[in-house]
């Protein structure tokens, strides 16, 4: 291999010891968790060990051991690496564990997470938009600042366009990078965007590094594993499409999904938005296949990315204006420091617009009320208000005051858009 090409292979090289550790759910997250991760070929035998948390530190002693399964990966500038995956089962309920990954002679450190309640329990998580470009540079300040603010987050949900070229390990590597020992102690729930998808003399194909990152049930529709599922969690259920592929087949999926929830509160999440912010953006299919049938079952939130802006839009059942009754907020948002303007119809239609405004949102969930907040990176409140279901099951939505006023260019102006 040239010397210049193998230089660009170890700018995140791979090691027997254990990287890009990953949390997530294949299963329910009261009983069970799934973690993946990475190390070179030599590692061919992996494992996870678990044991109750505790602060006595020999845990390995009484530690559980779960063989992982193991792939072998072509990376984009040549090489290849081994990911691995294990999936801890027959948890307790709300207990904290103790786990660690590796070979069995070289290990990660100890890791900590806390199993879901069965049933319902409040509980808070966060929504990013896309994080994609300079994510080592400029986003990881925006997941960090995210912890600071909700430290005991139950999950992190990613709208898609995590990077911005989807085979890049290099960008990979800035993503875990970012978010650190955070993604091992944090489940992730992602949703791929346009930007996970290559193009091959086939067409477009997911990247080769979605599936051995992100696992998740495997209830959707067959062929869009780990892209498209549902998770039921403390009382609600989240819903992740995949906006870049057979909508269509998607549509009677979800109809049965949503229609067989027995949750008080549901989300769905995926990346193309129903009401675009954007200047010239617009998603027709999405919006004729998809927005009938979350106001049909009174989806809460339908949490988007891809417009490189920010905007809210209440659409009540059945209409198209706002009103305090909500059938479904629609919320664009992103993270990373790539920017947009905002179309006239979106300044027009929603309640809270914004641009050059790299933003994290913190949703809190009670028995009977959802608070939405949408924050800065400097941790100032730039949207925020409260869903309270009532004994109907509609929600009435309240606005709560931002702290700085709306983020808009004077001048509307169009630039770079992605295919």
């Amino acid at each position: 291999m040239p010397v210049a090409t193998l230089l660009l292979c170890l700018a995140w090289p791979q090691t027997t010891t254990p990287t890009r550790v990953l949390l997530s759910w294949t299963g329910d997250p009261s009983t069970s968790a799934t973690v993946s991760w990475r190390t070179d070929l030599a590692v061919t035998g992996a494992v996870g060990q678990l044991a109750l948390a505790s602060p006595d530190p020999r845990l390995g002693k009484g530690a559980q051991a779960t063989t992982a399964t193991s792939q072998e990966v072509q990376l984009d500038k040549g090489g290849t690496a081994h990911y691995h995956r294990a999936t801890f089962a027959g948890l307790k309920p709300e207990t904290l564990y103790a786990y660690r990954v590796g070979d069995g002679t070289t290990w990660s450190e100890w890791f900590q997470f806390k199993t879901a309640a069965q049933g319902f329990k409040p509980f808070q998580f966060v929504y990013f938009g896309d994080a994609q470009n300079e994510i080592k540079s400029l986003w990881s300040r925006t997941i960090r600042q995210a912890h600071r603010d909700a430290p005991y987050a139950a999950f992190m949900l990613h709208a898609g366009d995590l990077v911005d070229e989807p085979d890049s390990d290099e960008e990979w590597g800035e993503w875990f990078y970012a978010g650190g020992w955070l993604h091992a102690t944090i489940p992730v729930i992602a949703s791929p965007g346009n930007h996970e998808y290559a193009r091959s003399p086939e067409g477009r194909r997911l990247t080769r590094m979605w599936r051995p990152q992100f696992a998740y049930p495997k209830n959707g529709l067959a062929g869009l594993e780990d892209t498209n599922y549902a998770i039921d969690f403390q009382g609600m259920r989240i819903v992740s499409l995949n906006s870049n592929e057979r909508q269509e087949q998607q549509t009677a999926w979800l109809e049965k999904t949503l229609s067989t929830n027995p949750q008080r509160w549901t989300i769905v999440t995926f990346h193309h938005p129903v009401y675009s912010t954007a200047i010239g953006r617009d998603n027709p299919l999405i919006r004729k296949e998809w927005q009938p049938i979350f106001q049909k079952h009174k989806v809460d939130l339908v949490l988007q990315g891809h417009d490189h802006t920010y905007g809210r839009k209440n659409v009540p059942t059945g209409a198209n204006v706002r009103d305090p009754k909500s059938g479904t907020v629609y919320v664009v948002s992103v993270s990373g420091p790539k920017m947009y303007r905002i179309s006239p119809e979106a300044l027009k239609d929603m309640t809270r617009v914004g641009e050059y405004t790299q933003l994290y949102q913190v949703i809190k969930v009670e028995r009977d009320k959802i608070r939405f907040e949408a924050r800065t990176t400097s941790g100032e409140l730039y949207d925020g208000f409260e869903l309270r279901k009532g004994r109907d099951g509609v929600n009435s939505l309240v606005e709560i005051k931002p702290e700085v006023p709306q983020r808009t260019e004077p001048t509307p102006a169009t630039g770079r858009r992605d295919p």
